[in-house]
């Protein structure tokens, strides 16, 4: 009876090293992307690309036909990006880079390639600053990471007034805002939260051409106007006459916890203190103080 094989392996580094050898390397390449915004040109082998992704299985499934195929045009990955992704299909490995980390995961999710988006993932975590979480959490809410969005609101909760101060706060999606705005644990006081959101809707509304208070709505709903001392809400209501950005309804609903100076009229959100708010004396008629653990 003849004795089962053995499966024996050389050295991968040679192996790894030759494989990089080819990547955007012209070099027996039978398929030419055109990626970016700068439309660089990047070679490709269709055989390895095809056996190691799906999705290029699908996007090269058909036979390119006599003469010089056309290149596949792939405008929305940058050049940087997609290298970075061709470098792991071919070895099994990728160098990432804090500046371009988020472009090489938002192309491992579309790809499919679980293994890059997981590693991706991890440098992301340990890479979390206050310039870079805003944009790791703008692509977490548009591509349902849970985990990174968690960590990323926990990240912003602890560095609260730095966060909001910066030009990635400014370029939040309104569903990525939300997640912010609903947190107990910012450590950012009422009337700065405020003031952020105003300046927030204010890019938005010059980016998109739209009125202040059009693209505030989805999100003004969360600020919890309650915690304003008077003078604070009085001051609010005559800026929103100027430049609406709060619903009327929902000041007035600040005016009658004012008023009616009980807790238990004034229970809900609203009026919920988070873990930034300053003391202000009308604050002892909410009777809720935050039950988080102290930082």
């Amino acid at each position: 009876m003849e004795t089962p094989g053995l499966v024996v392996y050389g050295e991968a580094a040679p192996f790894s090293t030759a494989l990089r050898s080819l990547v955007n390397n012209p070099l027996y390449s039978d398929v030419r992307f055109v990626v970016g915004q700068e439309r660089q040109e990047v070679f490709a082998h269709r055989c390895l690309l095809a056996c190691r992704c799906n999705f290029f299985q699908r996007l090269l499934s058909s036979e390119p036909g006599p003469g010089v195929p056309s290149p596949v045009v792939l405008s929305t990955v940058p050049a940087e990006a997609f290298l970075a992704v061709l470098e792991f299909l071919y070895t099994n490995s990728a160098k990432l880079q804090r500046h371009s980390v988020l472009e090489v995961l938002t192309a491992a999710v579309e790809y499919g390639l679980e293994e890059l988006r997981e590693l991706c993932l991890e440098f992301v975590g340990k890479a979390l600053d206050v310039e870079l979480v805003c944009e790791a959490l703008q692509v977490a809410v548009t591509f349902g990471l849970e985990q990174l969005q968690e960590r990323c609101v926990a990240f912003i909760e602890a560095h609260s007034q730095e966060t909001l101060r910066t030009r990635g706060f400014l370029e939040l999606s309104a569903p990525a805002l939300l997640p912010l705005l609903r947190s107990d644990k910012l450590c950012v006081d009422e009337a700065e939260l405020v003031l952020a959101a105003r300046s927030w809707a204010r890019v938005g509304a010059a980016v998109l051409e739209r009125p202040v208070a059009e693209v505030a709505a989805p999100v003004v709903g969360e600020l919890r106007l309650a915690l304003l001392a008077p003078a604070e809400l009085s001051a609010l209501e005559e800026q929103n006459r100027r430049e609406p950005l709060i619903p009327v309804e929902q000041i007035v609903e600040a005016w009658k916890c004012h008023a009616l100076r009980r807790g238990d009229a004034a229970r809900g959100t609203p009026c919920r203190r988070r873990r930034g708010t300053l003391p202000r004396e009308h604050h002892r008629f909410l009777d809720l103080p935050f039950k988080g653990p102290v930082p």
